[in-house]
């Protein structure tokens, strides 16, 4: 078994409301760089945790834990749409591994997943369907949420199940850094908006595409006194690198919820994949070495972008 691991902000906006030409110079380059290092590595399995944005998962049934034995992207903010190559019975065998280590995690045999999974998925291999993927959605937008030590006490289980196998794995973890993008909220929501929350599969191309717009617009205004959205957090961001640079995953333990919210934004919780990423390389190999490749405030994308990468010892 060898393990790698790459973890990488997403954001709804790349190519639609893009920075300056050099700032997007500078994520395409480290983005390639990303590329050519999983092409180099060349793995046999790919395990990806993501959010999801009320695309797959919505209020009817939201579990905080899914993994994925079939899935399809719904292509949104020109990602590509289409079946992902999921390793079906790799991953039930890790949902069974999961269960019997005292860890809830629902099962999909049909999950559609976002730009939140796919995005990340075609910038590190260029398609959805190179490598044989396992999909683990971590609820990062939907409060309530379970708290950051459950998350880490998942990645760690999910690592323990990788040392099992004898494949080259890359684990992925993909969203944030400070992060509040207009997704609503259900708690106060018209009646409108709480059906979509609850029951919003499947919407018409109308409908999708009056979402991005209203993302697009969001993005022109953000960090401006005109946005309403919590402001990028450069500070907070760069803490939770420098936490798993050092390798104090166990901090986030004590992490609140509310107060990430508050500080960073309420989409900030997609860190909660990074947390599982690097707690399954951890548990996997029992220590490792990161390096942050890239870290920028980027007010267009509505993200504190950032790209890492780790390794066993």
């Amino acid at each position: 078994m060898n393990i790698k691991l790459k973890c990488l902000s997403h954001t709804p906006l790349r190519g639609l409301n893009d920075p300056a030409p050099e700032v997007t110079a500078e994520v395409d380059a480290v983005l390639a760089h990303a590329r050519a290092d999983v092409e180099a590595f060349d793995p046999e399995l790919i395990v990806i945790f993501a959010p999801d944005h009320y695309n797959g998962l919505f209020y009817d049934l939201m579990p905080p834990f899914v993994i994925a034995t079939a899935a399809e992207s719904v292509g949104d903010y020109m990602t590509l749409p289409g079946p992902l190559s999921v390793a079906r019975d790799l991953a039930l065998q890790m949902a069974r591994f999961i269960l019997d280590r005292d860890v809830d995690i629902s099962v999909s045999h049909r999950l559609q997943v976002d730009h939140g999974c796919t995005q990340t998925l075609e910038e590190l291999t260029g398609s959805l369907m190179r490598y044989p993927v396992i999909p683990i959605i971590i609820n990062s937008v939907a409060p309530p949420f379970a708290p950051y030590r459950r998350v880490r006490r998942l990645g760690e289980v999910v690592g323990q199940f990788i040392a099992t196998l004898d494949k080259r794995v890359l684990v992925v973890g993909t969203g944030g850094l400070s992060h509040e993008p207009p997704v609503p909220l259900l708690d106060g929501a018209s009646d409108a908006i709480s059906e979509f929350l609850i029951c919003g599969r499947n919407p018409t191309p109308e409908a999708r595409a009056a979402r991005q717009e209203r993302t697009i617009a969001a993005g022109k205004i953000y960090g401006s006194a005109l946005s309403t959205q919590t402001p990028l957090n450069v500070e907070w961001d760069q803490a939770f690198i420098d936490l798993l640079l050092d390798g104090r995953l166990d901090t986030v333990d004590d992490f609140s919820i509310e107060e990430i919210s508050k500080e960073a934004g309420r989409s900030t919780h997609e860190v909660r994949t990074w947390v599982a990423a690097f707690a399954a390389l951890a548990a996997a190999q029992g220590g490792y070495s990161a390096r942050r490749d890239y870290y920028r405030p980027i007010n267009e994308w509505i993200a504190g972008y950032g790209v890492m990468s780790a390794e066993p010892r």
